[in-house]
């Protein structure tokens, strides 16, 4: 399963459709795909990232798509409860609620 592409979905693709392309293309057709890192790897530093950035739009899509890419539940969970220390308990306890969330549209 973690070899097959997730779905993209661009919510603002109607409003931004140049922003879209990019979106689909350099970000998750490029950088994505560089060789450097697997995507599970790529998927473990973007969760943390938008998790101590505090991003929540973004944070659900991409908790569902590490999840994809082979990432566990607990894995997930170690990550938020780390970051606890690094970006402050709002990011985390806010991440936690958005994980719970996604844990349970995918059924893990």
């Amino acid at each position: 399963m973690p070899d097959e592409p997730t779905p993209l979905r661009i919510p603002f693709a109607d409003v931004a459709p140049a922003l879209a392309g990019y979106t689909s293309d350099v970000l998750f057709g490029d950088v994505w795909e560089r060789p450097g890192l697997s995507k599970r790897d790529r998927s473990l530093i973007t969760v943390a990232a938008l998790v101590a950035m505090y991003r929540t739009n973004e944070l659900p899509g991409h908790l569902k798509r590490a999840l994809d890419n082979g990432v566990t539940r607990d894995e997930l969970v170690e990550v938020i409860t780390h970051l606890a220390f690094y970006s402050g308990w709002p990011t985390a306890a806010t991440a936690a609620g958005i994980a719970r969330k996604v844990f349970e549209e995918a059924g893990v």
